[in-house]
């Protein structure tokens, strides 16, 4: 008698399992396609967070539109500004900012709401420091360090150069874009009392960083501000910019 009942839960049970997985493989083929949610508008592709060439193809450039619209906000009103790029704007109007390019929404900088440039600044260092991949890829960490230890300026400059030229487009072109920017701050270093180090200090670790720390963060950090700012003051050298 139990192991009639038995048999018949057991039945039941098997059944109640297929219905499910029926029902659950039903769902998922009428569920749409995330290319079908992103045609109708419903599901947006990411600007924060994604990876530069990813973001480069989609946009059709080889420096991200965002990069662009915050590197020209700067040059027009925030070359001057005391702490340019040190200073940190108010976290919550980054985020605000930050939510505005990820919706696609329309973005104004000239807008009242953007008036403290150094909002600005903040979500352009959180753009490159969300990056899945940094600007300076992870396997040429290594070989930018082992440039940053030579002693001879002219060597230096020259290894520093190829590693640049030898980055994929994207990153290679957003970083001559923001480098010559980050030139043209220097130029105004009285004003906005910014100095190589001060910038070597704030986008060394924002713009490179190893894939495996192993406990040297501190080494590292060291070699990241000296990359950076190496770059910086032999940057008409090693981007071939015109001298003026």
């Amino acid at each position: 008698m139990f192991g009639g009942s038995r048999l018949k839960h057991s039945s039941s049970d098997s059944t109640d399992k297929t219905g499910v997985k029926n029902r659950l493989k039903k769902f998922i083929s009428r569920r749409p396609s995330m290319k079908t949610l992103k045609e109708k508008g419903l599901i947006k592709d990411r600007v924060f967070g994604c990876p530069l060439l990813a973001l480069c193809e989609r946009e059709g450039v080889t420096v991200p539109s965002f990069v662009h619209v915050c590197l020209e906000a700067v040059d027009k009103r925030g070359l001057e500004a005391d702490g340019i790029y040190r200073v940190s704007g108010n976290l919550a109007t980054v985020q605000k900012l930050r939510f505005i390019v990820d919706q696609e929404e329309d973005l104004d900088l000239d807008q009242p709401q953007w008036e403290d440039v150094h909002v600005v600044t903040g979500a352009l260092k959180l753009f490159f420091r969300e990056l899945p991949e940094p600007l300076v890829p992870f396997r040429f960490f290594g070989p930018f360090v082992e440039a940053a230890k030579i002693k001879e300026s002219r060597l230096k400059v020259q290894a520093m150069k190829t590693l640049i030229q030898d980055l994929p487009q994207p990153n290679q072109d957003t970083m001559k874009v923001l480098f010559t920017h980050l030139l043209r701050v220097l130029s105004c270093s009285r004003r906005n009392l910014m100095s190589t180090q001060g910038l070597g200090i704030v986008f060394g670790p924002t713009l490179m960083w190893p894939e495996l720390d192993a406990g040297n963060m501190a080494v590292n950090m060291v070699y990241q501000t000296q990359i950076v700012e190496f770059i910086l003051t032999e940057g008409q050298e090693i981007f071939s910019l015109d001298r003026k």
